[in-house]
């Protein structure tokens, strides 16, 4: 699988990588790469500047160093222009196996073409959420459940959802938020509620979704005093926002989010506009994504099934202080 590449080419992947150099063999007896070298891994997100995505650098690299696995991690920064490439170039190096955490499968075709044509697999993390075959795997949350689970919560907040106003918060480029938001309006649409503004309203970028969810919430109560009883969130920065600015307004309708950030955790706790969120069970899934990974490394077994959605968790006042928050997992 491995192959050579320009010196050039090297030191154009270099300038682009975050390398953690692993070797030796682990104490659970892991074996090395096909050519008795050690695993050689390339490990990638797009996504590491949000919490959750810092976390799977950390843990997936530490995770490495214990199993004994030569790992190269890039991180993208969001920027697909700068990352795919620098994939592209570690895969002309060689691996034997490549591991994404949290980028859109539509936004790294020429990645899934590289790793095709030099025949290495890609265990992924929340990449997309149906099976796909870019993926040997792919482990996500069942977004089905999350939107279940949080519409559910609000109808009992709101005392039923028909006849109800909510407002829908979702942001197209993320295939998770983007999926939840549509099944979103359509339970709360079945349920008897309006949405808002006749469709969802769509954050730009991630980086200032609190922001744009906040103003997206105060234009609409401007034009319509009163005119909101719920909103539904796809992530919990965008329900952070929309939930300050209820507050500011002096409405009283409830807000659901997505993620179990501290800060919603604790905003939970205190009562008031925020309803709930959703704890997605990250730490469990890399640990299946690696226990996949490591029955490839011992006799090359790929999975038997390329995708998997787990079950998740609702965050409510009652349980909040129970949940470890997501941007605290390490």
């Amino acid at each position: 699988m491995r192959r050579k590449i320009t010196a050039a080419a090297a030191l154009a992947a270099a300038a682009m990588l975050v390398l953690t150099g692993c070797s030796g063999q682990s104490s659970a007896g892991s074996t090395g790469g096909a050519d008795g070298k050690p695993f050689k891994v390339i490990a990638f997100t797009s996504g590491n500047q949000t919490p959750v995505g810092a976390w799977w650098v950390k843990a997936v690299t530490a995770r490495a160093k214990e199993l004994g696995w030569d790992l190269t991690m890039i991180q993208g920064d969001f920027d697909f222009q700068k990352m795919n490439p620098a994939v592209e170039s570690a895969i002309g190096q060689g691996a034997d196996v490549i591991l994404d955490g949290y980028t859109d499968v539509e936004s790294i075709g020429s990645i899934v073409t590289a790793a095709k044509d030099a025949e290495i697999p890609i265990f992924a993390m929340d990449s997309a959420t149906a099976a796909n075959d870019a993926f040997a795997l792919n482990i996500t949350t069942d977004q089905q459940q999350i939107v279940d689970k949080t519409v559910g919560s609000l109808d009992t907040a709101v005392s039923g959802l028909k006849g109800k106003t909510v407002m829908v918060i979702g942001h197209d480029p993320h295939p998770g938020i983007r999926l939840r938001s549509g099944l979103a309006e359509k339970a709360l649409t079945a349920a008897g509620a309006t949405i808002a503004g006749g469709a969802i309203q769509k954050v730009t970028n991630p980086a200032t979704g609190r922001t744009e969810a906040l103003s997206l919430v105060a234009d609409y109560l401007s034009a319509h005093p009163n005119g909101l009883d719920a909103v539904w969130a796809g992530w919990d920065d965008a329900a952070l926002g929309a939930a300050q600015a209820l507050k500011e307004a002096g409405s009283t309708a409830k807000v659901s989010g997505v993620d179990a950030l501290s800060e919603t955790l604790s905003v939970i706790e205190a009562g008031g506009n925020m309803q709930a969120t959703i704890e997605q069970p990250w730490p469990t899934i890399l640990d299946s994504l690696v226990t996949q990974v490591q029955a490839y490394q011992k006799d090359r077994t790929l999975p038997s099934k390329n995708f998997e959605a787990v079950g998740v968790t609702l965050v409510t006042k009652e349980n909040a202080s129970t949940v470890t928050p997501s941007d605290k997992l390490g």
